[in-house]
């Protein structure tokens, strides 16, 4: 499939394409689009920024019939950044149809998501707390149910999500078509999906080589006590395109965002504490270039689809390899280059190994050489200068200007 011409589309479709200048099907659309316009069920698995969310969404408003005001569609994220952002795709997939989609989700009043229902929006994005709430109010009816998409389905299903999602699942209706879609898709997620899927193809798509820009990702010893000032090396050095840096917990994402304003850097915070209003706050600074440098918890592992991310930095470890790939993930979309940094300490070694193993290879890891050095090393020298070996006290050169805003 070399064009979304080939493919027979309602012409708003092909018309919605073109405005967003949208002409080749990427791998993971080729492979997908075809079994999901026919109806079948489908695993889909491809790396992050690969255009998932076209290869369901395009299907997934073709077979929504704008004349019948009930839900017909149902999109299920981990995060309300990732619903917001499948929302919009969707929006500018109907922007020439009268198909309306309702985002619904927590931290915000339930009332204008109930007053959508009522209208009659066709299609629901959400994530699952708020949606499962909406079905047990009978305000969100799923008799006439035709697809549901669980996006992210690694995190959907994984123990934190499972029960609600299950719930979802089960009072939806069996004649419906299901999808699941993620950048990884482990053993236990294809087995707990035979529950819900009927004969389900499974479709796993490697990047083509054009498509698979470099994200060099190295991970540097860095004492505990020097780890602050080794990131503010960094900043100084990343030049002009957007960082991401991920902390672990939402105190922690607070109190280095505090930090790094206090030395003179201009950044936002993202992380479970604030308010809705507040974190569409952040992500449309962050997206419009106004902050260049976002501090974040996992939550924007999910929930951020930004082409420009040069660079990911984890100043604090995920707690499974399955988060570092989507930590990664954050950068080198879409055929762009982009670089990852690992900062550790000491104290990180064990966990470290439990991550590598969780991802199934070694990282290159080298002392900490100077934020210069980091920048421009690659996996690749590293792992030629240096043997892997148990982390030991690293040496410390700091370089680069301080203050910039």
């Amino acid at each position: 499939m070399d064009s979304f011409d080939t493919i027979s589309l309602h012409p708003a479709t092909h018309d919605a394409l073109a405005r967003m200048d949208i002409t080749t099907p990427t791998p993971i659309q080729a492979a997908v689009l075809e079994l999901l316009l026919r109806g079948s069920d489908v695993i889909g698995q491809a790396r992050t920024g690969s255009g998932k969310t076209l290869a369901f969404g395009i299907p997934l408003i073709e077979r929504v019939d704008p004349r019948q005001r009930a839900v017909q569609a149902l999109v299920l994220t981990p995060t309300r950044e990732l619903a917001i952002q499948v929302g919009g795709v969707l929006s500018a997939l109907t922007a020439k149809r009268k198909i309306d989609i309702a985002l619904i989700f927590g931290g915000r009043s339930a009332g204008p998501q109930r007053k959508a229902l009522q209208q009659g929006a066709q299609v629901v994005v959400g994530t699952p707390g708020r949606v499962l709430d909406l079905i047990r109010q009978d305000v969100l009816r799923m008799n006439r149910l035709k697809v549901l998409v669980l996006d992210e389905a690694d995190e959907m299903l994984d123990r934190g999500f499972a029960p609600d999602v299950t719930r979802i699942l089960t009072a939806a209706p069996r004649e419906r078509q299901t999808a699941l879609f993620s950048a990884t898709v482990p053993a236990w997620v294809r087995s707990t999906s035979q529950r819900f899927l009927r004969d389900p193809h499974h479709v796993s798509v490697d990047p083509r080589p054009e498509d698979a820009a470099p994200v060099p990702h190295v991970a540097f010893e860095v004492d505990a006590g020097h780890k602050f000032r080794a990131l503010c090396d960094l900043l100084d050095q990343c030049g002009d395109g957007s960082i991401l840096i991920f902390g672990r917990t939402k105190n922690g994402v607070h109190r280095l965002a505090r930090q790094l304003t206090q030395a003179g850097y201009h950044v936002a915070g993202l992380q479970g504490n604030l308010s809705q209003p507040q974190r569409d706050n952040v992500m449309q600074r962050f997206r419009s270039g106004k902050v260049k440098i976002l501090v974040a918890t996992n939550v924007a592992a999910r929930g951020i689809d930004i082409d420009d991310i040069s660079h990911v930095i984890n100043y604090e470890l995920p707690e499974t390899g399955k988060l570092l790939t989507h930590r990664v993930g954050r950068t080198g979309r879409m055929g762009r280059a982009g670089q990852a940094i690992t900062l550790l300490s000491p104290a990180d070694r064990i966990k470290w190994a439990d991550i590598e193993q969780g991802v199934g290879r070694q990282i290159p890891r080298a002392p900490w050489p100077g934020a210069k050095a980091a920048l421009e090393a690659t996996p690749e020298s590293v792992t030629a200068s240096v043997p892997q070996r148990p982390m030991r006290k690293p040496y410390i050169v700091f370089s680069g200007r301080r203050g910039r805003r």
